[in-house]
């Protein structure tokens, strides 16, 4: 019933802001294909709201030369195709300079291959973390257009492997969702686990929306594992740990970061999840953190500041803002420009909320350098769209995911480069 109503406020809104009797002369349409609906609904629900947060704070501090920038939001409902469809719209009929979008990178990847890169236009990802985007900008297939405010799962995989070995799971079995994503994590995870001493039992993947995982759960039990590592979405997620409990598996679960979710936890029974531990992409505490966890609940109608992706699309909505008003116009190749200088280093410190935007603004105006300070961290891109920083540790406590402790990517660096990768 949460699910419901929040879904159903959100496409209220989205409804009531796109309608074109609304519509200034002068506005600035980005797209957002999201993933509103499906196994990562939850996911693209949070991102959309704290996009959605993000673009008034812009424009309540006075827009892009007065322009307001506005959302035209897109059901992915989580499938490849559905979000090409999607895309192909926003870029050929509403002629959208940039997509922010999308958050699983089953979905981001074809939306870059298919219609960004070849187009030109730009593509922000608030939660796409597959090494393979950073593959296909090595292999000079993004054409420089992608860009995302989360660390790349060859890191996470990582952290997960030291974090499950310091807590003393010396054998695993992995369930993971058999799409680019899950297997790019598991992939990273057992060449690390592995070379930190590690066994893992069996790995067993899944395909989406089966209606019974019982008999991917009893394969995963073979070998008697100290754990689960369930590498999957809230949805799917929820039925794999229960067919997994039910069938006599060892209640405790090491999990990726998108299932650091209420929904997750309600599904399977908190009860079950006492021994359960995960890893996401952290943050390093900023003055926008303290000002998005003080108001993204009341502003998105009851969402939690911690919803899996809500932090990290707010600075994809600050970035891509800050940067249309830095270009000038809203065109594709003047704002891939100008997305550096919004996080440039040297730059002059800006946080997240209306007053620090309109200091930028002005910044930006007299041709200064600024560095947004964003609700994740401090942010850099590298050449390929990428950020690094820290991965938070986490358990899940009567029902209640709780941060333990921090690792920073200079360790995770070490792991790698130790394992040889």
């Amino acid at each position: 019933m949460r699910k419901t109503l929040l879904l159903t406020t959100l496409l209220a809104g989205i409804t009531i802001s796109a309608a074109p009797s609304y519509a200034a002369e002068c506005d600035i349409t980005v797209g957002l294909v999201m993933e509103l609906t499906g196994p990562a609904g939850e996911y693209g629900q949070a991102g959309a709201k704290a996009v959605e947060m993000a673009f008034k704070d812009f424009n309540d501090a006075g827009g892009a030369n007065g322009c307001k920038v506005i959302a035209d939001t897109r059901d992915s409902q989580s499938q490849g195709t559905v979000a090409v469809d999607q895309a192909t719209q926003l870029v050929n009929i509403k002629k959208v300079q940039v997509i922010i979008g999308g958050i699983i990178s089953s979905v981001s990847i074809p939306i870059l291959t298919s219609v960004t890169a070849p187009a030109g236009i730009v593509q922000v990802s608030p939660a796409s973390s597959s090494p393979t985007l950073t593959e296909l900008g090595k292999q000079g297939k993004t054409n420089g257009v992608f860009f995302r405010t989360i660390t790349s799962d060859a890191l996470q995989g990582t952290a997960a492997a030291k974090y499950a070995l310091d807590q003393g799971l010396q054998k695993i079995a992995i369930i993971h969702v058999n799409n680019d994503f899950g297997v790019n994590m598991v992939r990273e995870f057992s060449a690390a686990y592995k070379a930190l001493g590690g066994t893992i039992t069996s790995t067993t993947p899944y395909n989406e929306k089966q209606a019974s995982y019982s008999s991917e759960a009893s394969a995963a039990m073979a070998g008697e594992p100290d754990a689960l590592y369930l590498v999957s979405y809230p949805v799917d997620g929820a039925t794999i740990a229960r067919a997994w409990i039910s069938g006599g598996g060892k209640q405790t679960f090491l999990l990726n970061d998108g299932m650091n979710s209420k929904d997750f936890i309600e599904s399977v029974g908190a009860q079950y999840l006492e021994n359960a531990y995960g890893t996401s992409s952290g943050t390093s505490p900023t003055a926008s953190t303290e000002y998005f966890n003080a108001n993204f609940e009341t502003f998105s109608g009851g969402i939690a500041p911690s919803a899996p992706a809500a932090d990290r699309s707010y600075d994809a909505g600050a970035i891509v803002a800050l940067a249309i008003a830095a270009a000038g116009k809203p065109d594709a190749a003047a704002i891939k420009a100008a997305i550096p200088k919004i996080v440039a280093d040297g730059g002059e410190p800006i946080s997240a909320g209306k007053e620090q935007f309109e200091k930028a603004l002005k910044l930006i105006k007299d041709g200064k350098p600024i560095k947004y300070q964003g609700v994740i961290g401090p942010v850099s891109f590298d050449q390929y769209g990428d950020i690094t920083g820290p991965f938070r540790l986490w358990r899940i406590k009567s029902g209640e995911v709780t941060t333990v402790g921090e690792m920073s990517a200079d360790e995770i660096g070490k792991i790698k480069s130790d394992a040889g990768k």
